[in-house]
């Protein structure tokens, strides 16, 4: 007769993946007290399981406090999942039908360490400017796809970070001053997109979408990249519509493993 497994041994893991969920959902530092409040834990408990996460660097103290936020090794952990989330067969295939259809170079990203991180891209024939290939980065202040991450993080969060990027000036278009850069950012939150207009690289334009969870939280960024003599900044805007419809495809894939989506949707 088989043995049923001792499922108490899962206990210990279970309430530090409860902490570390609980703590990643939150948009302020939490203390050990209010942690172990919400998840019904001993305080004791809660001490112990918060210095193990500690001592991993999954999670960690806000700078200057005793109140937790997620650790650096998470972040790191959970980009990495992400981008290996997204180089499957079935996402790469929206991937290179939204390109097919806009005729244009589209990648995605995510942000990890304060940067761009580009997951995936499809080139197509026209292999002109700026190639975002898989494994390539980029700066935060001025890419579409960090736009999009600056634009949506909590006001005082989002101001810290742009008074403390370094905003290097790559070309003469490139927004270095830190209120200008979140004049625009506001405009990007309440418009729910971003374009930069040859602000990393002279001569190439380019705009981004979210891709989003059910709750509304970024999950990564789809963009496109295209030479600014082929399309103008302002005719970047035909591109979001397609992007939009794209990125909704690729958030119910990245979260809903389905087999009955249609590409076909793509097709001119």
């Amino acid at each position: 007769m088989a043995v049923e497994p001792d499922r108490s041994r899962d206990a210990p893991l279970d309430r530090a993946l409860a902490i570390l969920t609980f703590v990643a959902e939150q948009r302020k530092a939490l203390s050990a007290a209010e942690i172990a409040a919400a998840l019904a834990l001993p305080l004791p408990t809660a001490h112990r399981l918060i210095g193990n996460l500690e001592d991993r660097g999954l999670i960690q103290k806000a700078l200057g406090t005793k109140r937790y936020v997620v650790g650096s090794t998470l972040v790191t952990l959970s980009a990495k999942t992400i981008g290996a989330a997204f180089r499957t067969v079935r996402r790469h295939a929206v991937l290179s039908a939204v390109a097919d259809r806009i005729g244009e170079q589209c990648e995605i990203g995510i942000v990890r360490d304060n940067a761009v991180a580009y997951v995936d891209s499809v080139q197509t024939k026209q292999q002109q400017g700026l190639q975002f290939n898989p494994g390539s980065s980029a700066p935060l202040h001025c890419t579409s796809t960090g736009k999009i991450y600056m634009s949506r993080l909590p006001t005082k969060v989002r101001q810290r970070l742009a008074q403390s990027l370094p905003l290097a000036r790559y070309t003469p278009t490139t927004i270095a001053d830190p209120e200008m850069l979140l004049a625009q950012l506001d405009v990007i939150r309440r418009r729910g997109w971003a374009k930069t207009n040859e602000e990393y690289v002279i001569g190439v334009v380019g705009c981004a979408v979210p891709i989003v969870s059910p709750k509304g939280d970024l999950i990564a960024c789809l963009g496109v990249s295209v030479p600014s003599a082929r399309v103008s900044y302002e005719d970047l805007d035909a591109f979001i519509d397609p992007l939009q419809e794209a990125s909704v495809l690729l958030s119910r894939t990245i979260l809903k493993d389905n087999d009955d989506f249609d590409n076909s949707q793509f097709s001119e």
